[in-house]
């Protein structure tokens, strides 16, 4: 009997020993988020993007999180700010990640260079189009560095989440992504119905790409709202605000909740949308007698946007097995 219990002891001890090991090892695996957007140069949209990242941020309280810009032209006006004394005054409450944003690219390296083997970059964009792609690329090129030893390869994983929309193929369809985020405007179509208007979104879209999404994006919100007329057009791309105004003259709309379908309510919100010049959405709208109301948020304001966002990092975690 003593010999038995003895071998029970051994055995238990080994488990323990076993089990350690790997704690320790997963404790040495630090892991990130790299939330990627286009970023904005107004201070007064950054309330998209930090909500978002606080979403996130509070979903995973033991992972890193990091925006990055991958407007290159967005990164500088921020970086010339750095030494604005007057705006720095102004806007005491922009962070110093935002001042010092960094890319995408240059993000994921500095957390590699820090310890971080595990990345998820987690894109803040609202459908598969350019900016999305060029990302995917980055991310799969900096996945594909080898190494003659395995476990001196840079990255352990970096893996892509997808966008508000998502993306094409069968693992997760897109039109069940279009109806999700259908289901989180549910107030501003309810915004649109308190003031019995039809309900008009501005993307930012794509001249280089099919912008078929967004199409598709309308015909899924006239399904699940049946009630309210919905008009989805972009900046860039078809379908074109000619072709917003000519449904709405179409249909006979007297009254319209125009809203930007973008992350944040930026330059293309403030302007193109909401301006007072005359080939802005507004201006044009409203020059066939019909009345709008302009709402300047972004779709990142929104927390049921960012618990989409939240909901495609667990799936792109569990699809590659990664614990967060």
């Amino acid at each position: 009997m003593k010999k038995l219990g003895l071998i029970f002891a051994v055995i238990a001890m080994s488990l323990t020993l076993v089990v350690s090991s790997f704690a320790m090892e997963a404790q040495k695996e630090k892991k990130a988020i790299v939330l990627a957007q286009f970023g904005t140069s107004y201070p007064s949209a950054m309330a998209a993007i930090t909500g978002i990242q606080k979403q996130v941020q509070d979903a995973f309280p033991g992972v890193k999180v990091k925006l990055a810009f991958t407007s290159y032209i967005i990164r500088n006006i921020w970086h010339a700010r750095q030494n604005d004394e007057k705006f720095l005054k102004e806007n005491k409450n922009i962070s110093e990640e935002i001042l010092y944003v960094k890319g995408p690219l240059a993000t994921i390296t500095g957390l590699q260079d820090e310890g971080y083997t595990t990345i998820i970059v987690q894109p803040t964009h609202v459908f598969e189009g350019e900016e999305y792609l060029d990302l995917k690329s980055c991310v799969e090129g900096l996945d594909s560095i080898a190494a003659v030893r395995t476990k001196h390869k840079p990255f352990k994983k970096i893996v892509l989440g997808r966008p508000l929309l998502g993306k094409k193929g069968d693992e997760y369809p897109y039109y069940k992504d279009l109806e999700v985020a259908a289901k989180a405007l549910k107030a501003d179509v309810e915004l649109a119905r308190k003031n019995k208007a039809a309900l008009v979104y501005m993307g930012h879209g794509n001249e280089v790409l099919s912008t078929g999404a967004y199409i598709e994006f309308q015909e899924t919100l006239r399904k699940m709202y049946p009630e309210t007329p919905a008009y989805v057009g972009v900046v860039e791309g078809f379908p074109s605000l000619d072709y917003v105004v000519a449904g709405l003259v179409k249909d006979g709309i007297r009254n319209v909740v125009l809203k930007p379908l973008m992350i944040v309510a930026g330059d293309h919100a403030n302007n193109d949308m909401a301006g007072d010049e005359d080939d802005s959405w507004k201006t044009t709208i409203k020059s066939k007698g019909i009345k709008v109301v302009t709402v300047i948020h972004g779709l990142g304001e929104s927390s049921e946007i960012g618990k989409i966002f939240i909901q495609h990092l667990k799936d792109v975690a569990r699809d590659n097995q990664i614990g967060l």
